[in-house]
């Protein structure tokens, strides 16, 4: 049964007195994870939570801020040699938590290394796949050579960790999780790693950059709401991450609490199935259509006009939700001002549904998961109430995100609610993976569970692609976002997720767009560190 307030209200008053222990003291931070990480090693499976944990031991060579802009980490600096060239300066002074220093050996090997790796759920390979060749210049400069140009090549890589081939040539992915390996530079190196329960870090002291705040780091694994946020309020915890969202506010008036929150990179959105038939679309009356209406652009218009992000964001997710017209959140590279969402107008939607042919409406099925993003259950329903107002005669399935992606990713549905973290810095990815025409060898359009096509879509996305100017590219991504979304409604944007941590009084976090918690940007306030 679902904890009610009042039950929580009980906690907050009582247990969480607990909890209060003098910060100035603290040796140890302790942080409740929504997640469970199946693996620490860093380049295993490409996974947004696997590589929050695993960034606590290992950096990149560029990484992104908490706004997800590029910053220097294990390279001082980049630069573009020529179209087809990228020159990479390291950082001097760098030590491996086995002794060894960093050097372009290293680099070379690190990006190598996720290519071999056997059974990979999630293959970090797709960052490297552009890079032909490798030229170590000296011990601290590394040139990557491409076949064609590769603008995005420094974003790619915030994603890949530098490893030690000194330590982790001969290793397997086992010892990694053992915790037999010590091959990372980050400000903690791995103690233990229990799965399904957790991660245990210790600082490195040898790190080269600021002294972390903390002699230790335990990450527990703690999926389910209930059990995070009793975790917090009972003192086992020092802060949590994904705060129960009818609990945000309460917990923001409660004085013994810290909350942070951060409008995130993840867009949630509506996949329209593009195809000439589609399963679960009839008409009013459950018979089956001759003819697909998601396929008519008018129709996808219609849908977006019918649903009120408004209240999504209020009411359904009580206000953890920022409705948007784009991929990318507002300040990012990419992001495009021109796009508004669409406000609500249920007449007009009639008239296009009727000008599509479909005066009466039709019916659907809408499908969407249950356990994965805020309040992804009571959105799914609120749209499909929505929807069938308008005349659009809607049923809801959700389920596990597993059984759900597992249907999805086979097309078998046709009509979705998902999520997508637009990483990396800048929409590309978002646009290559979910938009762009299916080419499993360019690694185009993995996740275009819509079957959308449009080549003058993908020939924007492709001069972007091979444009190392920043202002010209990010023109062409504004124009591809445009064309694919305003004139093709090719997905349908609702909002970006707004992130939550919650803390015990005493303790300061630099929130992140990309959602990533990292003990590394906790500290105690001032006043009790003295």
């Amino acid at each position: 049964m679902r904890p009610t307030l009042r039950h929580w209200r009980a906690l907050l008053c009582g247990a969480l007195l607990a909890c209060l222990a003098c910060l100035s003291n603290a040796q140890e931070l302790r942080i409740g994870l929504s997640s469970n990480p199946s693996s620490v090693d860093p380049h295993f499976v490409n996974n947004d939570a696997i590589s929050a944990v695993v960034s606590h031991a290992y950096e990149t060579l560029v990484a992104l801020d908490a706004d997800a802009r590029l910053t220097p980490a294990l390279a001082t600096s980049w630069r573009a040699v020529d179209d087809t060239t990228w020159e990479f300066k390291l950082r001097d002074g760098v030590k491996f938590h086995d002794g060894s220093p960093l050097t372009a050996q290293d680099v070379v090997f690190s990006l190598e290394r996720p290519a071999t790796i056997v059974n990979s759920p999630s293959s970090f390979a797709a960052y490297t796949r552009s890079i032909t060749g490798k030229k170590v210049v000296d011990r601290l400069t590394l040139q990557l050579t491409t076949a064609t140009p590769a603008p995005l090549l420094p974003n790619d890589l915030t994603r890949i960790f530098i490893v030690s081939r000194k330590s982790a040539e001969k290793a397997s992915s086992d010892d990694f999780n053992q915790a037999k390996v010590q091959a990372g530079t980050g400000p903690f190196r791995l103690v233990k790693f229990t799965p399904g329960t957790g991660v245990q870090f210790a600082r490195f002291d040898g790190y080269w950059g600021p002294k972390p705040a903390w002699s230790g780091v335990t990450l527990r694994a703690l999926p389910a709401e209930s059990a995070r946020m009793s975790a917090l309020l009972s003192g086992d915890v020092d802060l949590v991450e994904n705060v129960q969202a009818n609990l945000v506010s309460q917990f923001r008036q409660n004085k013994s609490l810290s909350v942070f929150t951060k409008v995130s990179s993840r867009v949630m959105f509506l996949y329209t199935d593009h195809r000439d038939t589609s399963p679960f679309v009839t008409d009013k009356d459950g018979k089956p259509l001759d003819r697909n209406p998601l396929k008519d652009a008018r129709v996808r218009q219609a849908i977006s006009k019918l649903i009120d992000r408004g209240v999504l964001a209020e009411r359904v997710l009580d206000q953890l939700g920022v409705p948007t017209g784009n991929l990318a959140a507002n300040g990012m590279f990419g992001f495009n001002p021109e796009l508004k969402p669409d406000a609500v107008d249920v007449q007009g939607a009639r008239q296009l549904l009727a000008e599509a042919g479909y005066p009466a409406g039709f019916g659907l099925t809408l499908f969407g998961p249950n356990d994965r993003y805020v309040n992804d259950k009571q959105v799914a329903q609120a749209i499909g109430q929505m929807l069938t107002r308008g005349g659009i005669v809607t049923k809801v399935q959700v389920s596990p995100m597993a059984t759900y992606v597992g249907r999805a990713s086979k097309k078998e549905l046709g009509f979705g609610l998902l999520g997508w973290g637009v990483g990396g810095g800048e929409p590309s990815g978002a646009l290559r993976g979910l938009l762009a025409t299916p080419d499993k060898e360019r690694g185009m359009g993995a996740t275009n569970w819509s079957s959308y096509s449009n080549p003058q879509f993908d020939a924007l996305l492709n001069e972007a692609l091979n444009t190392v100017d920043d202002a010209k590219r990010e023109a062409l991504l504004r124009n591809a976002t445009a064309l694919a979304l305003k004139k093709d409604y090719a997905i349908i944007p609702l909002y970006h997720q707004v992130s939550t941590w919650a803390a015990r009084k005493g303790l300061t976090m630099v929130p992140r767009v990309d959602e990533f918690t990292q003990a590394q940007q906790v500290h105690a306030e001032a006043e009790d560190r003295k």
